[in-house]
């Protein structure tokens, strides 16, 4: 390995791959494709696949050299790129689907895992033509395999969009509908934002923002089962050292994040963005949010405490990737996808987990409801009320949070998801019943706090 690391680093870096699940979960390029705007629908098409072929053509060969080179697991390579209502609505179409397919074909033609972007900003307003872009999500991606879509429809300077929130509901359930064959897949790779961040490598809410280069590398480091290996041995010990430990764990996980994304960047000759030190659990033994809360004493992830115990792993998480480099950014933190994670799955089944713990956990960990499955005839206007809420909890905490809810299409509560590979399978969590019709039809923004006046 190179000098970037020290010795005693390296050794740590070793120790961390062989036994406690560390890896690199994405290598993201994040690609703009403003200059591909065109009132021909087929030019721009034309151009984002000629960019795209042209700028990612290496990173798949790249980022497997460099896992190979270093003995250091790099999961996923993605791609990001500018939103797409932004660069298509001068062409004057009513579907986005053709743009959403063409995406699909330019990501499997360099061979990456996911593509990022088929996403909209309309945390403020909406114009005509992403009236058109929110109506083609559910189709573009059920014809679509590695396209991810996001939608920004709140901040903590221009408050809610409750319009956009209402719309969502019925994407969300509609993109289910279409994928019902596969658990409503289409739903999970959908992601209703606060606060959404320009440079996040992680699916599916990857985009590449306005105020991005032309090119970036930015990559997504993971290490769950990293840091229940270093607490493990703690029982007794303080909050305060506890802290430390994940602080340090942090640090050295950080560190391995930037040497790749430098290498990276380097032999793609592509400028070097962030490190997003999040701890993304998968369906892997070891590797669980959900474990590392219990280590600190809970009997069970959901338990009273729950919260208080991720805002520690959270605060300390982003001091040490702080201490680490100067790059990071993204979403950092933790994350707490119940699809994705052993521990959050087995809390949901035993009932110790419900989805109103899981949003007061979202108040202080890196994001929001993330992966969760609900029943298949929750009506739109629950699922919208249910984004109001957690747009709450970002937009007032001035702080990213997110929706990433799958209603799975003829399942109820007791029946279990399954999505595959990363995605992992979920079981089916209740949900409250009462209507929330009336206030979710009233429409208009929720203003923005006052805390969001800071000129």
């Amino acid at each position: 390995m190179p000098a970037f690391l020290t010795t005693n680093e390296i050794l740590s870096t070793i120790e961390m791959v062989r036994n406690q699940n560390l890896d690199v979960r994405t290598i993201t390029m994040g690609i703009s494709l403003l200059d591909c705007c065109d009132s021909d629908p087929k030019k721009v098409i034309s151009k984002m696949k000629a960019k795209i072929a042209r700028l990612a053509k290496d990173l798949v060969r790249v980022g497997n050299d460099i896992s190979d080179e270093y003995g250091i697991p790099i999961v996923n390579k993605r791609l990001s790129v500018t939103p797409v209502s932004l660069i298509t609505q001068s062409c004057g179409t009513d579907s986005y689907v053709p743009f959403a397919k063409a995406l699909d074909e330019a990501a499997k033609e360099v061979g990456v895992d996911f593509i990022g972007g088929f996403s909209a900003l309309v945390h403020k307003g909406i114009t005509e033509g992403e009236r058109h872009f929110l109506s083609s999500i559910p189709e573009a991606l059920a014809v679509t395999d590695l396209v991810c879509s996001s939608v920004n429809v709140a901040s903590t300077r221009s408050g809610i969009n409750m319009d956009a929130v209402r719309i969502m509901g019925g994407i969300i359930k509609e993109s289910a509908a279409l994928t019902a064959k596969r658990d409503g897949i289409g739903a999970a790779k959908l992601v209703v934002f606060a606060n959404a961040v320009e440079d996040n490598p992680f699916m599916a809410g990857a985009f590449h923002g306005t105020g991005e280069g032309d090119c970036v590398i930015n990559v997504g480091v993971s290490g769950p089962g990293v840091v229940s290996s270093a607490i493990e041995h703690m029982e007794g010990a303080s909050f305060d050292e506890l802290a430390e430990q994940i602080k340090k764990t942090a640090f050295n996980i950080t560190r391995v994040g930037e040497l790749v994304a430098r290498e990276a960047s380097r032999r793609l000759g592509v400028r070097f963005g962030i490190v997003d030190l999040s701890l993304a659990p998968t369906p892997a033994v070891g590797d669980s949010v959900a474990r590392i809360l219990e280590l600190m004493g809970l009997e069970c992830c959901g338990a009273h405490g729950t919260t208080a115990a991720l805002a520690l792993l959270n605060d300390a998480v982003k001091k040490g990737g702080i201490m680490a480099s100067s790059h990071v950014g993204g979403l950092s933190g933790a994350f707490i996808p119940v699809s994705e994670d052993t521990g959050m799955i087995n809390a949901v089944r035993n009932g110790t987990l419900s989805l109103n713990k899981l949003e007061a956990m979202t108040s202080v960990c890196s994001v929001g409801l993330d992966m969760i499955a609900i029943p298949g005839d929750t009506p739109a206007d629950v699922i919208s009320a249910i984004i109001a809420d957690e747009m709450a909890i970002g937009v007032v905490n001035n702080k990213t949070t997110a929706c990433r809810l799958i209603p799975v299409p003829g399942k109820g509560v007791g029946d279990e998801a399954s999505f595959g590979g990363l995605l992992g399978g979920a079981p089916i969590i209740p949900v409250n019943a009462s209507s929330p019709y009336g206030f979710v039809r009233r429409g208009g923004i929720i203003p923005a706090p006052l805390h969001s006046q800071r000129n």
